[in-house]
């Protein structure tokens, strides 16, 4: 299923539909700062198989979640080192995802076996709509087979998966551009895992320099 949100549409009966779908295990497509991510409920153990098999993943590979505040990363973050807390104070919501020591809500297929998990609030109001609904995280993996280019429109994820997702919130193109920086705040320096929209020397103004 498709559903158009044209500018002044009413968003909130979309994200009403959208939290249904995720609460009972669906899988949702819509759009981020870069590209179309497919969100699942990060809670459920089944949504997350799922959308492993959708997308052909390893196992191995972890997947990032997304929530709608800072106060809500307590849930998913085993600890929170200090030198993370200037990072979200300057580049939350947006596009730094920060690795942390997993919690024991974290299911182990997220982490691929690390015992981490990229967290990351982000910037776009429809993702962070659906974790506020579901008062809970949810994936932030890109809409795409693994090693396929990533979407910019609705009609490319329908192009890769057909009906096989539950509902594609399609919003217009986003930009592209590169996904979000991954920084990893469990080493000491912190290292980036994925160069993206958030500049090693932003980074390195606010906690100087990182691991090389």
């Amino acid at each position: 299923m498709i559903i158009h949100l044209d500018p002044g549409a009413d968003q909130d009966l979309v994200i009403e539909q959208a939290k249904s779908i995720l609460l009972r295990g669906g899988l949702v497509a819509c759009p981020t700062e870069s590209f179309y991510g497919l969100a699942v409920d990060a809670a459920n153990e089944s949504a997350i198989q799922r959308l492993f098999f959708l997308k052909q993943r390893d196992p191995g590979r972890p997947v990032l979640i997304l929530i709608h505040s800072a106060e809500c990363l307590r849930k998913y973050a085993g600890r929170i080192p200090p030198i993370a807390l200037p990072l979200i104070q300057r580049f939350w919501p947006g596009g730094l995802t920060l690795i942390f020591e997993a919690s024991g809500r974290i299911s182990p297929l997220l982490t691929g076996g690390t015992h981490t998990i990229g967290i990351r609030w982000s910037s776009h109001p429809i993702p962070t709509a659906l974790t506020r609904a579901i008062q809970g995280a949810v994936t932030g993996t890109s809409v795409n087979p693994s090693g396929a280019p990533p979407c910019r429109r609705a009609d490319q994820v329908t192009a890769y998966f057909d009906d096989k997702i539950d509902l594609i919130i399609d919003a217009g193109e986003t930009p592209g551009g590169t996904g979000s920086t991954v920084l990893d705040v469990t080493r000491t320096p912190p290292e980036i895992i994925r160069h993206g929209m958030i500049s090693q020397e932003e980074v390195e103004e606010v906690i100087g320099a990182l691991r090389q």
